[in-house]
């Protein structure tokens, strides 16, 4: 029988966030040491990581940082090293960085930005997963979690290169989740319009009226998101793998007509 109290913990456990200092992977990393587990933020800002770790440790948790971006392939493994020597194991990995530096029709979009987004956002999360399963999760087992999007299931205006990133970022999950079963988990969460500062000029300009299109009533935030990483990394979620979890508040099913 499940024991409610314990299903969500990740006491003695230890996760490597990428772009842990703000929004999203913020509140991931906050999740994570709220429920028992150390945790290693990776981000490029040094005066963001410090803050984060002091906040981290605040609540109790083992924390390290990593400076640098997800483009440069030697981050991927300081940060699995990091995790396993500082902090002495690395159990779970979250791909959240991105970037999405080309805003407009993609037919149009300069296409040194567009090679930026597909390096980010897809290229930088295999590294990371590559890093984990070298340095720890082959011999140890893991879960791994890619933050991608609603735009990756369907498409949208305005942002078509990020949108095929997170297509191929929900593929690589598939495919990772197949070739690293049984010992590793591999699933990804797909959130709609979240208020975070990345996404600000996108909501700001009419948050009451995009707020209307969700059957919930509201956009999202940082701990909706959270919640759902918290639960895939977890071990209320043992038996899941592959999956996309889409945390929307109810826009697709508007979309659909109900």
């Amino acid at each position: 029988m499940i024991d409610p109290a314990a299903a969500l913990r990740l006491d003695g456990r230890v996760a490597v966030v990428t772009g842990g200092t703000r929004g999203i992977g913020r509140a991931i990393a906050e999740a994570f040491a709220a429920a028992g587990a150390g945790v290693v933020v990776v981000a490029r800002k040094a005066h963001e990581l410090a803050e984060t770790q002091a906040a981290l440790e605040a609540l109790g948790a083992p924390a390290a940082t990593v400076q640098g971006s997800v483009s440069d392939p030697d981050v991927a493994t300081r940060s699995v090293a990091a995790a396993v020597e500082r902090l002495g194991r690395c159990d779970v990995l979250v791909n959240n960085a991105a970037v999405n530096p080309a805003f407009g029709p993609l037919v149009d979009a300069d296409m040194g930005a567009v090679a930026k987004v597909l390096d980010a956002n897809v290229m930088g999360p295999l590294r990371f997963a590559r890093a984990a399963w070298d340095g720890w999760m082959r011999g140890h087992g893991g879960v791994v979690c890619n933050i991608a999007s609603v735009g990756g299931i369907r498409p949208g205006p305005f942002i078509g290169a990020y949108n095929v990133s997170k297509a191929a970022l929900i593929h690589l999950t598939r495919q990772l989740a197949q070739e690293l079963a049984p010992t590793v988990r591999v699933n990804a969460v797909a959130p709609a319009l979240v208020k975070t500062d990345m996404a600000r000029a996108l909501w700001e300009p009419n948050e009451e009226a995009m707020a209307r299109a969700h059957p919930l009533g509201r956009l999202g935030t940082p701990d909706d998101v959270a919640a759902a990483v918290l639960y895939l990394c977890s071990d209320a979620a043992a038996w899941v793998t592959g999956e996309v979890v889409v945390v929307d508040g109810g826009a697709a099913v508007s979309a659909r007509g109900g």
